[in-house]
């Protein structure tokens, strides 16, 4: 596994390099150029008020409990994505990290793993009908596109997935108990006691459909204000792209970007991505590239000092045990 994800690292660095160099340095830095500094923080902003948005999706899922309060599970959020999207081989050690966060806030070890594990299934889902949406809206624009067909049969597959990983979580399969007990115990450093309890948060969770429709509900507002958010970035880019025409590119990239799992961060395939589908609605190459830097550099700026209080807490933490 380690060395698919390597070569799928290598092979993806080596395609954003031969974009890169095809479509122009000096036309992509000109993109850049016209974001500015100015339109470069509005990206920001907007995207950290979009993981407030995820956070508090994540924390309807415990509503009653007396230790989900809300700015703990945004600082998990916020933890969980800065280690996906700014650390190499990271998509599984997001999940860790938002967890152990989450769990190290005050809330119970046993729930922050239940809680993120059905957390990312419900954004999954979410994410699915993100992708119908998109598909939909690219019908109607373009009835005789040829790219609908096979997405929609890519979703109907990740829909038939989800379902079946959904029943295994809910009714306790013995597998999924097994994952869940080491995921508490080598996650999140618990006794194998105090992680026998994840499985029966898990089916306690998927008790609720009440709660369970509220976070999928957040979670597709989430991925709608995603689309929104690449809407503002390309038009501060320079391209004339209206918001319905941005969801379409945005919720299809998040779908390429779900299959090519084995490539860290996506690198290389985000990028081929947006030219495909930008290039759907006139978007210049070099645009598209430079919109995929944006949101890397976005994800950076953001993920450097929340990793950076991450360890200074971790550090503390040490410290004290050492010392105690």
């Amino acid at each position: 596994m380690r060395n698919a994800i390597i070569l799928g690292l290598i092979a993806g660095t080596s395609l954003l390099t031969a974009l890169v160099l095809h479509y122009g340095a000096h036309a992509i830095a000109h993109a850049l150029f016209a974001l500015g500094w100015d339109g470069f923080g509005a990206i920001i902003a907007a995207h950290v008020l979009l993981i407030g948005l995820m956070g508090l999706s994540w924390w309807v899922l415990g509503l009653g409990r007396s230790d989900a309060r809300p700015m703990r599970f945004v600082w998990g959020r916020l933890m969980r994505d800065s280690a996906s999207e700014a650390l190499p081989f990271s998509q599984l050690g997001g999940f860790v990290l938002g967890a152990r966060a989450l769990a190290l806030s005050g809330v119970a070890a046993a729930y922050a793993a239940a809680s993120t594990i059905v957390d990312v299934t419900v954004e999954l889902v979410a994410q699915l009908a993100y992708t119908l949406i998109g598909l939909a809206i690219l019908a109607t624009l373009q009835p005789d596109n040829r790219l609908v067909l096979p997405v929609l049969g890519g979703v109907a597959v990740m829909a038939v997935l989800a379902v079946v990983f959904v029943s295994v979580q809910a009714r306790g399969a013995g597998a999924a108990e097994r994952c869940a007990l080491r995921m508490a115990q080598s996650w999140l450093g618990t006794s194998k006691a105090a992680s026998g309890g994840v499985q029966s948060e898990i089916i306690a969770l998927h008790a609720c459909p009440a709660r369970l429709a509220a976070s999928a509900t957040l979670h597709l507002l989430s991925w709608l204000c995603n689309g929104l958010e690449a809407w503002l970035a390309l038009r501060l880019l320079g391209a004339h792209v209206s918001v319905a025409q941005a969801v379409v590119i945005d919720s299809l990239l998040y779908g390429i970007r779900s299959v090519a799992f084995m490539v860290p961060n996506a690198i290389g395939v985000q990028e081929g991505g947006y030219i495909m589908l930008g290039g759907l609605f006139g978007v210049p190459p070099d645009v598209s590239l430079a919109l995929s830097l944006v949101r890397r550099g976005r994800d950076l700026v953001i993920a450097a000092p929340a990793l950076l209080a991450w360890q200074m807490m971790e550090g503390r933490r040490a410290w004290r045990i050492r010392t105690a």
